[in-house]
């Protein structure tokens, strides 16, 4: 397997978490669940053969994605398949920071997985085809830093509204508990809907449910952090109420109670977990 990571600079690194290149021959499982952080994902695939995202509730049904693809901001798990001779790249953004490329508000693509050439059309092709034809890694991240500093050339938005966002996702990941939403709301001197309506166009999330998957992923943290696990320490060091709604919320986010979690977990990559096949 090859796995390589890329940080951009300014102004990239405003919107943009890293960039990563991966390769792998033969995977040891054929289906993972992907959980939500809160983020988007662009992916491009320099294999030919299309990918699946199968249906939560019908193992069997699946939509195929060629070429390319943007994950939104999800609000549960989305489960793919796992190829041999896997060969993509990808852009992992921060919260907050896919919609200065997108050309649409974020909201739009909340809980939903669409092929690249849908929102950039040959602009996409013409990307894939140069990404193709460097040979290097190095040489590739090159190529996508430079259509997404394009890309965001193009954009225009709103400074105001994006510098109030941006301060509430600061406030939110210092202490991602849902009763911050009201205080910074009053910080801001917003009224709350048109705060939530802000929030969701460069987020793709409402408030509370971004507030949600942020604490599902410090539970992740605390689970990856300790060498024995206590499942009620966890949810109350996280913030939950009480151990039934730390339970409900992992199901909805990963598909698993939390033992099965911790049993089929890829440490490496705690958001990606390995499940079988349906026979």
């Amino acid at each position: 397997m090859i796995f390589r990571q890329y940080f951009p600079s300014a102004p990239l690194a405003k919107y943009v978490h890293w960039f990563w290149f991966f390769e792998a021959k033969e995977p040891p499982h054929r289906r993972e669940h992907v959980l939500p952080d809160g983020t988007f994902e662009l992916v491009v695939d320099l294999r030919d053969e299309p990918r699946r995202m199968f249906d939560r509730d019908d193992a069997n049904a699946a939509t195929l994605f060629r070429r390319g693809w943007i994950s939104g901001t999800h609000s549960r798990y989305i489960v793919i398949d796992a190829l041999p001779n896997a060969s993509m790249i990808g852009v992992h953004f921060k919260p907050g920071g896919a919609g200065a490329f997108l050309g649409l508000p974020a909201e739009e693509l909340r809980d939903q997985v669409v092929e690249i050439e849908t929102l950039w059309g040959t602009a996409a092709l013409h990307l894939r085809e140069q990404l193709l034809a460097a040979l290097r890694p190095e040489l590739k991240f090159r190529i996508l830093e430079r259509f997404l500093l394009g890309r965001l050339v193009a954009q225009s938005s709103d400074g105001l509204l994006e510098r109030r966002v941006m301060y509430a996702l600061d406030q939110f990941r210092r202490d991602s508990e849902m009763v911050r939403i009201g205080e910074v709301v009053d910080q801001l001197g917003i009224s709350h809907k048109h705060f939530v309506a802000q929030f969701r166009r460069h987020v793709g999330l409402a408030p509370k449910m971004f507030c949600r998957v942020l604490r599902f992923q410090d539970a992740l943290a605390e689970v990856a952090a300790r060498k024995t696990i206590a499942w009620a320490d966890v949810a109350q060091s996280c913030g939950y109420f009480d151990q039934a709604h730390f339970a409900t919320d992992f199901r909805d986010f990963s598909g698993f109670k939390p033992s099965t979690y911790l049993r089929r977990r890829d440490v490496e990559y705690p958001n990606f977990v390995p499940v079988e096949e349906p026979r």
